[in-house]
């Protein structure tokens, strides 16, 4: 039998007294922000995200008290930074400044489909078999008769699937029907509004990456009655009308809301970037999103350069010839390059801010509906980006702090207010919590561990390794030891350490503490052969790992007290902003 909202809060009222001792022993006050981006501030002046959140929020009321099978929406991003919040003012108003913002979030596997794929099943990249974009390891490999979808399904969930799906969804055959994929809908999903990569000769035209010509996969049929509208707006309807549909269902529900800016896309457009050399006489991709024209200019005087180009017209990087190949044969970065990089640094923003208005429309659909007190809300991205560091002038896979984090914002009922947590958290982490919060069983046998402890609680420290994952080109050839399958590269990362042993033998070691920046690889240096050496063999029990396996402890001296890890979090950010932030 339903329970109407007024019944529901009646209750509240009268277990409120007993509750709300309960609740302020429970919930830990709220720690000063460790430099992840602030509250919102107006549009024409954006904040950095190494600016302070707001003060110790109170304890949660009696009546905010965990909701037992709470609505989850889950909006998702395409090689989104970290620091691109700084150009969402609205997803830092309504979800950071109501909820926890983690300051250490990472995508194992930074690239689209392999990170997506472990998103929706909780696993990693070696677990789930999809390390890239193209056949054989692409879409095709992966089986999405068993995710997150069809778990919370059997917990009584409805759910909803809008947006960009898995790299050549459209083309390749789905490996669970057998099928072409562009009228698949996979196991799980009530509602399906996946966007098609365009196999050709089906009568349509457009495709995933094209933000005036979109078509849809709309439950089992394809809908290309988009043609001209703007992508991100197209994805905006559809989040409003999917959340006033489920709200108004007895059941609680799931939306999976993504969206394809800030990725590459077409259509071409007159101020795009093109036909730029490297100083070696090589094409330099800076391809860049897709904008309305009311939107563009609106960042040109906050940016003058590339996000990952250091203040003051410096080199990027002064010798990288310390790290593995491509990175050791990049040439520095030239003027017109740097041009390049500043307009993609902008349209790159521009179209993060046409979604972030179209977040800010689900939110308000959410509280109209009355939904919204129920509903844990997460804002993240699959992976993160390069736009200058180390040389590299765009693209994400390499196991570096630019491609590996990425924004995480959760709120709801029962979590903290406006705060920061320096806990570490990764894309397989979120599944679980979520799985957590909902009460669900697990699709599979999860490599992710659930936060929700400090989500609601306050940070536990930095107590377990942080795996990465990477296939790329460059000694693709060679095979160092404890290597298996098409990965290139494995990693540890700590509180301290990115560690990482790269197939072709150029292995990395980088002292966060000292060096945040990663701008010297001190791998087989006398003064860290101790810790190189846990790190070693924290690598070989990980670079395999399945379930439980994947969330052993760290040695105790490469662990990391709560309050450490938040003074050091700060101060990587203190520093990140001091060479590459706005003014």
């Amino acid at each position: 039998m339903k329970v109407s909202r007024p019944v529901l809060a009646a209750l509240a009222v009268l277990v409120g007294v007993a509750l709300v001792a309960l609740t302020l022993v429970a919930v830990s006050p709220d720690r000063p922000a460790p430099g992840a981006p602030a509250p919102a501030a107006p549009a024409t002046t954006p904040m950095t995200p190494t600016t302070p959140t707001t003060p110790t929020a109170p304890p949660l009321p009696a009546r905010e008290a965990r909701v037992e099978r709470p609505n989850i929406v889950v909006v998702m991003a395409d090689d989104m930074r970290a620091d691109d919040l700084q150009f969402a003012p609205a997803v830092r108003r309504l979800v950071g400044r109501t909820g926890v913002t983690f300051a250490n979030s990472f995508s194992p596997y930074p690239l689209c489909c392999p990170a997506r794929a472990s998103f929706l099943t909780g696993t990693y990249a070696h677990n789930h078999r999809v390390y890239w974009h193209e056949p054989p390891s692409g879409y095709g490999a992966f089986d999405d008769s068993r995710t997150l979808a069809t778990s919370l399904r059997a917990r009584g969930y409805r759910t909803g699937f809008i947006g960009k799906y898995l790299n050549r969804y459209g083309l390749d055959r789905s490996r669970v029907s057998g099928r072409p994929s562009h009228t698949y809908v996979p196991r799980g999903w009530d509602e399906w509004r996946a966007a098609v990569e365009n196999p050709g000769g089906l009568g349509f035209s457009g495709g995933t990456y094209h933000y005036l010509d979109t078509p849809f996969n709309v439950d089992g049929r394809i809908d290309d009655g988009y043609r001209g509208r703007y992508q991100t707006d197209v994805i905006g309807d559809f989040s409003v009308g999917m959340a006033r549909r489920l709200a108004a269902r007895r059941a609680p529900f799931l939306m999976y809301v993504n969206y394809v800016a800030p990725h590459v896309g077409e259509p071409v457009e007159a101020d795009d970037t093109r036909d730029v050399r490297n100083d070696d006489g090589d094409l330099v991709d800076l391809r860049s999103p897709a904008r309305p024209a009311w939107v563009r200019g609106r960042f040109d005087a906050l940016i003058p350069r590339g996000r990952g180009l250091p203040r003051g017209g410096g080199p990027a990087e002064r010798d990288v010839r310390d790290k593995p190949s491509p990175f050791a044969d990049l040439p520095e970065v030239n003027a017109a390059e740097r041009r390049g990089l500043r307009d993609l640094t902008r349209q790159r923003a521009e179209s993060i801010y046409v979604m972030d208005r179209q977040v800010a429309r689900l939110v308000r659909e959410l509280r109209r509906s009355g939904a919204w007190s129920d509903t844990v809300l997460v804002f993240t991205s699959d992976n993160g980006y390069f736009l200058g560091e180390h040389r590299q002038r765009s693209g994400k896979v390499r196991a570096h702090e630019p491609s590996l984090r990425v924004p995480l914002l959760v709120t709801g009922p029962g979590l903290r207010r406006g705060a920061t947590s320096s806990d570490p958290v990764t894309t397989v982490d979120l599944t679980a919590t979520l799985l957590d919060l909902a009460g669900a069983r697990p699709p599979r046998r999860l490599d992710g561990r659930s936060v929700a402890d400090a989500l609601r609680d306050g940070d536990q420290g930095w107590l377990r390794p942080v795996l990465t994952e990477a296939t790329h080109t460059g000694g693709v050839g060679r095979r160092s030891p404890g290597f298996a399958g098409p990965r290139t590269s494995i990693g540890v990362r700590t509180g301290r350490y990115s560690y990482v042993r790269n197939r072709a033998g150029t292995h990395e070691l980088y002292d966060l503490w000292r060096d945040p920046l990663q701008l010297r690889n001190v791998y087989g240096e006398r003064s860290y052969r101790a810790d190189q050496r846990l790190l070693q063999e924290v690598w070989w029990r990980l670079r395999n790992c399945q379930g439980a396996g994947c969330r052993v402890r760290l040695p105790e001296s490469l662990q990391l007290d709560a309050a450490s890890l938040g003074r050091r979090t700060r101060a990587y950010w203190r520093a990140v902003d001091r060479t590459y932030g706005y003014r």
